[in-house]
């Protein structure tokens, strides 16, 4: 008991049947060998269900379907279109002037989650309090998950619904979080610094709503282009001119050559959607 946290049946009604007594308004999962289950479904369960899996998180129960056949919710043409900085001072950042806030669920549970961990660390091993204590730790990861994904989908909805052409740019997120430390022989410099940083890219979720958004725009008919994000913050988007010493802070953009000046992270998200369009066009 407890040694797997996720059980698949690969083929509906083999072993398994999604809705089987949807009497009354109820909807119930049928499991082998547990039985007909509820579930408080949060939606309406679209297309032909494929697969049926059930995920355990700490003391929740999920029930996660994947479906053939769904329907694209085209919607309707705005003409708009965006390009979007990432940052994480700012969660992201429009080239229309719009700055959406960096949440930190990460770090607003870091506190809580300190606690209970060292909570799991006293208790004696095979413990009924240390079970409980570990089921408490997997609780709060799980939180902080389904906050971030809440984020994220928010977010992507929004995004998608008002605009027809989304740029943003093609991060590698693994490339950015790797750690400075380096090795006996060769040390890494500024350790510290970069330790905090990955964390608080980690800590916003980029690469969960980079997904999300693709499959949000993907079922809406809208489009979404990844773009190189080299030297979008440092090119001026007035006169093109590109220099490290444009950038004068993270927020602070002044043009060395013909003065133009703005917020850092609005003329990233303005170059990155004048390379999206373009690679559009070409």
């Amino acid at each position: 008991m407890g040694w797997f946290d996720t059980v698949e049946w690969p083929k509906d009604r083999d072993g398994c049947r999604w809705n089987s007594t949807a009497d009354g308004g109820q909807v119930r999962v049928y499991l082998q060998g547990v039985g007909h289950v509820r579930v408080h479904a949060h939606r309406k369960v679209e297309g032909v269900v494929k697969t049926v899996s059930v995920k355990r998180e700490g003391r929740r129960w999920f029930v996660v379907l994947s479906c053939d056949e769904v329907p694209a919710l085209n919607l309707a043409e705005t003409g708009g279109v965006l390009g979007i900085d990432m940052g994480v001072t700012s969660f992201l950042t429009t080239s229309d002037g719009v700055h959406l806030p960096n949440p930190r669920h990460g770090r607003r549970n870091a506190d809580r989650l300190a606690a209970a961990q060292r909570d799991l660390a006293r208790k004696q091993r095979g413990s009924n309090r240390r079970r409980k204590a570990r089921e408490r730790v997997a609780g709060l990861h799980g939180k902080v998950r389904r906050q971030r994904l809440d984020h994220a989908h928010k977010t992507a909805l929004w995004l998608v619904r008002h605009h027809d052409v989304i740029a943003h740019e093609g991060l590698r997120i693994g490339n950015m979080t790797q750690s400075a430390s380096g090795t006996v022989e060769a040390p890494g410099t500024n350790v510290a610094q970069k330790s905090g940083l990955n964390r608080s890219v980690l800590d916003a979720g980029w690469g969960v709503f980079l997904n999300v958004l693709a499959s949000k725009a993907e079922s809406a008919g809208r489009v979404v282009v990844a773009v190189n994000p080299a030297n979008t913050s440092r090119t001026c988007p007035s006169c093109g001119h590109c220099a490290k010493g444009n950038r004068v802070t993270q927020a602070g953009f002044v043009c060395v050559a013909c003065g133009f000046a703005g917020h850092g992270d609005v003329v990233g998200a303005t170059n990155v959607l004048r390379a999206g369009l373009a690679l559009l066009r070409a």
